[in-house]
């Protein structure tokens, strides 16, 4: 296995005829700030062999999500340095040396940021096949993305119908999925907020939101104050920092905060955590709490239980941004940082591209979540 010597986002096209060579993304610097291109290498090694009990799978779709920029850095559980990467993943078993995995068999893996590799059964989830849904949606609103949504809404918030929420960096994956879902739960007025006029624009018109800021356009406190008149019951907090304060401001008695993320501190860890009256935790009987998707792993078939039946009626459709080709893999995941992306975004191999896949645009360089 050597390096090919191009930094992240530099590699020729991979696609059909080249699959004979397999191409992995290691991390080879720990990011001051936010990361660029040159902290990622393409290394090039001969396709992996598949032996007794696995099988060879070729990934046809790729996962690049928020938490991996918190594993790029020196913390525990994080991103090896000169190390192929984790990531969700789709692929197809091309070779198989076990009888429980089939050539041709679509699989679920978290060996992404590759465009090959060997597995186990015990590695992969089997994907049901659902009629009127596409495969990108077990990356988005089947897939892990969704699940955050589903568990924020009914496990951590346990929300009930009627109930008023704001939701921080809206239009991002778990931002149009908790949206998509809180509708379909019987949710009452639902806030967001965003980085552009466009996304406000969009999540309004397309996604179900009654009101989205530009958390540009001024203090956090005020926009929820004119979006939110007379208060909220559920906070959904991907953001954290002004947002998380302006949100603990405006909760009604029994207010419940559902921490997701803090992607606002991803890439400037001295920012300084966020001032909001503590009084108010107790003094409205406010419950916040943060949840890890991992532990929920079992609420999938719930999951599939609540979302197919939508998607396949059309009354729940999944935000997606698509890019095609795994050589803009890295390309994809600081786009995603940047927000240039609206809903999922997802990597799909150039074989993929044929049919068709329902994908929401990026907004454009520099259009933040």
């Amino acid at each position: 296995m050597s390096p090919t010597g191009c930094p992240g986002g530099a590699f020729p096209p991979y696609g059909p005829g080249m699959n004979e060579t397999a191409l992995t993304v290691h991390q080879t610097a720990r990011p001051h700030g936010f990361p660029t291109a040159e902290h990622f290498t393409f290394v090039e090694s001969a396709l992996p062999g598949p032996a007794a009990g696995s099988a060879l799978v070729e990934n046809l779709y790729w996962s690049v999500d928020p938490y991996h920029r918190e594993m790029m850095d020196d913390v525990p559980g994080g991103f090896a340095l000169d190390a192929p990467l984790e990531g969700r993943t789709i692929g197809r078993v091309i070779a198989s040396r076990t009888p429980r995995l089939t050539e041709g068999e679509i699989v679920f893996h978290r060996q992404g940021w590759r465009t090959h590799t060997v597995v186990t059964p015990e590695e992969i989830r089997q994907l049901p096949r659902f009629d009127k849904v596409p495969l990108t949606a077990y990356l988005s609103t089947l897939g892990g993305t969704g699940l955050t949504a589903y568990v924020g809404l009914t496990r951590i918030a346990r929300l009930q119908e009627g109930e008023d929420l704001f939701v921080s960096a809206a239009a991002g994956g778990v931002g149009t999925a908790t949206g998509r879902f809180a509708r379909l739960l019987g949710a009452g007025r639902l806030v967001g907020s965003a980085g552009s006029a466009a996304k406000a624009a969009h999540l309004t018109r397309e996604v179900g939101y009654d009101a989205v800021f530009d958390y540009h356009d001024g203090p956090a406190a005020d926009l929820l104050g004119k979006a939110a008149p007379e208060g909220i019951d559920v906070f959904v907090d991907n953001v954290g920092g002004a947002q998380l304060a302006a949100a603990v401001g405006a909760l009604r008695e029994f207010g419940r905060i559902v921490r997701v993320g803090t992607i606002s501190q991803y890439n400037t860890p001295d920012a300084p955590p966020p001032r909001f009256n503590y009084a108010d935790i107790v003094e409205k009987s406010l419950r916040m709490e943060g949840f890890l998707v991992s532990n929920y792993r079992d609420m999938q078939e719930e999951l599939y239980e609540f979302a197919v039946p939508h998607l396949q009626s059309g009354r729940l459709a999944p935000d997606e941004t698509v890019v095609d080709g795994f050589e803009h893999i890295v390309d994809a995941f600081l786009g995603m940082l940047r927000g240039e992306n609206t809903g999922k975004i997802i990597v799909r191999d150039r074989t993929q591209a044929r049919g068709p896949v329902r994908t929401t645009p990026p907004c454009g360089p520099g259009c933040p979540q």
